[in-house]
């Protein structure tokens, strides 16, 4: 969308699925990228999908992605409990639906909705959302807009908060990383929602309108994507695939991912910092 042949938007960030260690390998590529003079931050409009929505939250509000280094310690909530661990019988039932060429999308996310639903722990659940909490620090939505997809668990519907839905934006940012299998879906107002991926991957249609957008794809070895025009793709490299794909839950695992991401931010940062410019710096 543009008019009187202007953007509407200059900057869109859009920061992809990608797991725990996803979270992780994007913090670190996120703050290495400022220590190089492109900070993610400045962006106009910020789409965190999954794990891209946690660190969406924190760039959106104006922390610094470098807390993220360590992993933040499990709050006293979950203080007594073991890690939950995927269930994989699960995962491969929810990637068997996803994976059915003769299912319209529609179908496949009610259809997953419905496997998501077979798990609904509101135990497991208070501890996730004390885990996001702890993750974003942050209870209000930024002034800054920040767009954060999820699923309907039942209707199969996908949906996209932002500051004016009325929803808590720990309960938006759980929601939206909530994947079946691995976290329960998460209750907001009366209903459960899913794993904002399950819309549409990065969901970079959410930036349509901007003149220059940065995704930031932790998946994207696995899933590739198309882009669009004005868009500038970063992924993982391979030592980078190696961490993620081995989906390792333990603090030194995230601490590795981390330092993955840090370590690509010189790449990057040659490759975004003349785009990332905002217009009214462009000479």
């Amino acid at each position: 969308m543009e008019t009187d042949g202007m953007h509407e938007l200059d900057r869109a960030l859009v920061l992809g699925p990608g797991g725990r260690l996803g979270s992780a390998w994007t913090a670190g590529l996120a703050a290495g990228l400022r220590s190089f003079g492109v900070d993610l931050g400045e962006a106009d409009l910020v789409v965190g999908t999954s794990a891209g929505a946690i660190v969406g939250a924190v760039l959106a509000t104006g922390q610094d992605p470098s807390r993220l280094a360590t992993l933040p310690a499990r709050p006293s909530v979950d203080a007594s409990s073991t890690p939950r661990h995927p269930d994989p019988a699960v995962t491969g039932a929810v990637f068997a639906v996803l994976g059915d060429p003769g299912l319209e999308r529609a179908d496949a996310r009610r259809r997953v909705g419905r496997i998501a639903l077979e798990s609904v722990d509101e135990e497991v659940e208070n501890r996730m959302l004390a885990q996001r909490a702890a993750l974003i620090a942050a209870e209000s939505w930024p002034r800054r807009p920040l767009l954060i997809p999820a699923v309907d668990a039942e209707s199969g519907e996908p949906i996209v908060w932002d500051a004016a839905a009325g929803v808590p934006l720990v309960r938006a940012v759980a929601a939206s990383s909530a994947f079946p299998g691995v976290e329960p879906p998460v209750a907001v107002d009366g209903r459960r929602y899913l794993d904002g991926a399950l819309r549409d991957g990065t969901n970079i249609d959410l930036a349509a309108g901007a003149r220059i957008v940065a995704v930031i794809d932790p998946l994207a070895h696995r899933h590739p994507r198309p882009t669009t025009d004005g868009a500038h793709l970063v992924a993982p490299d391979a030592a980078a695939m190696l961490l993620l794909d081995a989906e390792q839950g333990t603090p030194e695992a995230w601490m590795a991912a981390y330092r993955a991401g840090e370590a690509q931010a010189s790449t990057a940062a040659e490759e975004l910092r003349v785009h990332w410019r905002p217009a009214t710096a462009r000479g």
